[in-house]
């Protein structure tokens, strides 16, 4: 099951944003700085790399098929970057096992933008979670996105996190949005198969991303959950005693949502305990984001006073 955005040939949703921008590109007018914001698991970074196959392969063989939405597999932009050998891309993200985008990445990449290219194409910067950049990280790229070297074009991605006002107000910037059934229809097209099979649609609500829900199918064949089967309860209770988000840090981000699933579907109005644990929550899951803390003992502490208190 391919969960890389690098390789989705297929733009399903966001048409609207992608078509608007292809048209500024068609007429030169294209931003060099770009800023796409909404859930992690929305989409953003495949439609980051249709723009920029859209972008790169006008004059290439097998180019864009822009009335379909589709990159050409064939095409000589799509492989390069696949091989990560495309002179005219850059990706820039968290490396594994850091929590931060290190400083030491953006000066590597000043160094290379500093150089001169190898043709007269555009030249893409992706730098995804940007969220996950630190102090001295935003100061340097602050600096680059001042002026950028000609032809150079950046494209930021947030998980709707805290963006340093600093560095939102030098891009366009543009909220990225799927609706349930949308990321029930883009999941039941990459699968070929009725999510409801595979998944409790208890689990879906509000959270549902397509990035979420594919990370969830993962997780049940890798671990042979029955996730037809598990409610809410089951679910949290499991991913928090067998400690799976240490093995895979994508699930902090699924419990997290999961956590403030369940407050929603269980609060009244009525239940004042509950209301203070929400808010109590929702609080410690939104500070141990801001300030890298360990969430082991969060979800302990839920698990203890919550599902089994």
């Amino acid at each position: 099951m391919n969960l890389n955005p690098s390789t989705q040939i297929n733009l399903f949703e966001h048409k609207e944003i992608f078509n608007q921008l292809c048209k500024l590109s068609k007429n030169n007018t294209l931003p060099n700085k770009i800023l796409f914001s909404g859930e992690k698991g929305i989409g953003k970074s495949t439609l980051t790399y249709h723009l920029i196959n859209f972008v790169l392969s006008e004059n290439e063989e097998h180019p864009y098929d822009y009335e379909n939405n589709i990159i050409n597999p064939d095409n000589k932009s799509y492989k390069l970057i696949l091989n990560k050998s495309n002179p005219n891309f850059y990706l820039i993200d968290v490396l594994e096992e850091k929590k931060n985008i290190d400083i030491n990445q953006i000066r590597e990449l000043i160094i290379k933008l500093n150089k001169s290219s190898f043709n007269n194409k555009k030249r893409f910067v992706l730098i995804d979670n940007i969220e996950l950049l630190n102090l001295n990280s935003i100061n340097a790229l602050l600096k680059i996105l001042e002026e950028p070297n000609e032809n150079i074009n950046f494209i930021l991605i947030n998980n709707n996190k805290r963006v340093l006002p600093t560095l939102k107000s030098r891009c366009l910037n543009f909220k990225v949005n799927l609706t349930k059934d949308q990321s029930i229809r883009i999941i039941n097209e990459l699968l070929n198969d009725d999510i409801n099979t595979i998944i409790n649609n208890k689990l879906f609500d509000y959270y549902a991303t397509p990035g979420k829900l594919l990370k969830l199918i993962k997780l049940s064949k890798e671990y042979n959950f029955d996730f037809v089967n598990f409610d809410l309860n089951t679910t949290l209770k499991i991913l928090i005693k067998d400690k799976i988000y240490k093995k895979d840090k994508s699930i902090i981000e699924i419990i997290y949502s999961f956590i403030e699933l369940y407050f929603r579907s269980n609060i009244s109005s009525k239940n004042i305990s509950l209301l203070k644990s929400y808010r109590y929550f929702l609080e410690k899951i939104n500070n141990t984001k801001i300030y890298n803390l360990d969430e082991e003992t969060l979800f302990i502490e839920f698990e203890d006073k919550v599902l089994n208190g």
